[in-house]
């Protein structure tokens, strides 16, 4: 598995960790081109971003689970075999770097989100904060009531004319989450599809910078 690394800014030993998942057909490289937009607002802070642990079925890119079908049952069971795979990879980032939980947030894309999602409120000790461009929230459901799960603080954004992740995602996932206690903040852009804009990535630094300090 190949993991892109942006280094701390400052040149120190770094304080926090983003790791960035990248969606499906994607790789860790694409992700990892936002780091440098963050480095300012966090220059203690260590960014990576590795490849999904297996080949796009597409042929280019890596995937974190099947969307052969997007029932939400396959995708569920996808979510939950990747996870494991992802705190892994958690664990030994915060190993490596000698830093807790409470200093790694999450950024996702498309299925990113989704595996961020899906993992984060799943972990025994809590993430400092989740991100979410343009995903989904599988299994969201059984969060509700539930005791024993992880509620950092969440912030998603989403393109009203997405096609991919239509934005119908994005209410559901804010509204449960917030039935299930957390804290969800956010936003929709007009005209905006399956992407990634100028003011999310601003919106998103914040709240890193918020979460992580």
């Amino acid at each position: 598995m190949t993991v892109y690394t942006q280094n701390s800014a400052s040149g120190i030993s770094p304080k926090s960790i983003v790791i960035l998942l990248h969606g499906y057909g994607s790789n860790g490289e694409d992700l990892i081109s936002l780091a440098p937009y963050w480095t300012q607002d966090l220059p203690d802070t260590i960014f990576v971003s590795p490849d999904a642990p297996d080949s796009c079925e597409m042929g280019f890119g890596f995937q974190w689970f099947s969307l052969q079908s997007w029932s939400p049952l396959s995708m569920l069971a996808g979510a939950e075999k990747a996870s494991s795979f992802l705190n892994g990879f958690i664990e030994d980032q915060m190993a490596k770097y000698k830093l807790p939980a409470s200093k790694v947030a999450l950024v996702g894309f498309s299925q990113g989100t989704m595996m961020s999602l899906y993992t984060a409120p799943r972990r025994k000790d809590s993430i400092a904060g989740v991100v979410g461009f343009s995903g989904a929230l599988l299994g969201g459901e059984g969060l509700i009531g539930q005791a024993g799960i992880s509620k950092p603080p969440i912030y998603l954004i989403h393109g009203e004319m997405d096609t991919v992740v239509p934005v119908g995602a994005f209410f559901h996932a804010k509204e449960t989450l917030r039935q299930a206690g957390f804290i969800v903040e956010g936003h929709t852009t007009p005209a905006m599809a399956h992407t990634i804009d100028e003011q999310g990535i601003h919106e998103a630094g914040e709240f890193l910078k918020k979460v992580l300090e």
